[in-house]
């Protein structure tokens, strides 16, 4: 049995399917007309009118245009270079152009041209702008509005980690541990010696005048362990650790590597300040303790080589004059000047600039600004503790 005859096609169908491409003529003015299926064809291109005036506009017809595909973007693309030495523009916006997915695959081939249009539109269309009257040079940002504001994005990522909502690597805080405490424990060690050892020899001066050089451990330790052991402390992680910190995030902001954080949706202030923070704040206690017995240690060398106080009575006075509030309001300063110092460096390495010598810039900056919050934080804290009659 042989198989029916396949119905024919429609006519109207069938020429609706055919890709045609044309130059036509309307009140003097030339447009190319596209219809029909376009996808996989590969036919010829008409060639361009032999009048076609230059300086003109020629205006694309596509409302039959079927469907079409990258092949077809390739050929108005060429069809623009073309176009472009004799200086006739070929109008993709007109009532009739082509699909909108079209249009910006050929937006795409030339982003430079739709750019330059679109300034000039606006620039068009803008007012012009008055004249200034002289130039004066304001600063981009206020820098105590930078400071207050990652102060205030640090304790926010405290509370979200406090909270359990954040993650602080352990790695990395093991890390910055051993950065920060055992190699920075012998300098710590030896500043607090010599400056323990200096109070020795300046209040033993004093204090012999009246016969008073059994006071001379009360001096010693009472100023080691309120004011001086955590204040030297603070300075020495200022110019060794404050620096590294601002070091480490500079360059980090200078290969974008900040930027690729906020991208992937990383908090900078918790992957990398957090971690630095913490660990200098766990540090300080052994260091601050260390630095303590090191000013002690040296003040007795003093005491007793030139002074003439007995080993035993310096050290029972020591533990006599040193009370619980003493040691706590110790520790407290200490811990503060440390939080400053690793704040100070952070903030500076994440607001630098993005080359080599803003690197250095930041590196000055955050020990100098460490210094001098941690003086202005000394000063205010004595005076309130001293209002407090602590």
């Amino acid at each position: 049995m042989l198989p029916s005859p396949a119905p024919p096609r429609d006519a109207g169908a069938l020429s609706a399917s055919v890709p045609r491409c044309a130059w036509v003529r309307e009140d003097g003015a030339w447009a190319l007309v596209l219809a029909g299926d376009w996808r996989g064809h590969a036919g010829a291109w008409p060639a361009l009118p032999s009048d076609l005036p230059p300086d003109s506009t020629v205006a694309l017809q596509a409302a039959a245009l079927a469907s079409w595909d990258i092949a077809l973007a390739a050929r108005l693309w060429e069809l623009q270079q073309e176009l472009g030495p004799r200086r006739i523009h070929l109008d993709l916006h007109a009532a009739q152009a082509l699909p909108e997915g079209l249009q910006d695959v050929l937006a795409l081939a030339s982003p430079q041209r739709a750019v330059l249009e679109a300034d000039a539109a606006a620039a068009a269309s803008a007012p012009p702008a008055p004249r200034p009257r002289r130039l004066v040079a304001l600063p981009r940002t206020n820098e105590a509005v930078v400071t207050v504001a990652f102060f205030g994005e640090v304790l926010l990522a405290l509370a979200r980690w406090v909270s359990g909502r954040a993650v602080v690597r352990g790695a990395e805080v093991l890390h910055q541990l051993d950065e920060t405490g055992p190699r920075s424990l012998p300098i710590v060690a030896l500043t607090c010696a010599l400056i323990g050892l200096m109070l020795a020899y300046m209040g033993g001066a004093q204090l012999e005048r009246i016969g008073g050089q059994s006071y001379l451990a009360d001096i010693v330790a009472i100023g080691m362990v309120r004011e001086l052991a955590g204040l030297m402390t603070g300075v020495i992680l200022a110019g060794r650790i404050g620096s590294a910190f601002a070091a480490q995030l500079a360059t980090m902001k200078a290969g974008e590597e900040i930027d690729a954080l906020r991208v992937l949706g990383v908090d900078p202030i918790g992957h990398l300040v957090l971690p630095r923070l913490l660990a200098l704040l766990l540090m300080t206690p052994a260091l601050y303790a260390c630095g303590v017995l090191a000013g002690i240690v040296a003040g007795w060398s003093a005491a007793v080589g030139t002074y003439g106080v007995s080993s035993l009575e310096y050290f029972l006075q020591c533990g006599r004059s040193v009370t619980f509030t003493h040691l706590s309001i110790g520790l407290f300063k200490a811990m503060l000047y440390v939080a400053l110092v690793a704040l100070a460096g952070c903030r500076e390495g994440l607001h630098a600039g993005r080359s080599a010598q803003a690197v250095g810039t930041a590196t000055t900056t955050a020990v100098v600004k460490g210094l001098v919050w941690m003086v202005i934080a000394a000063c205010v804290t004595t005076v309130i503790f001293s209002i407090l009659g602590y």
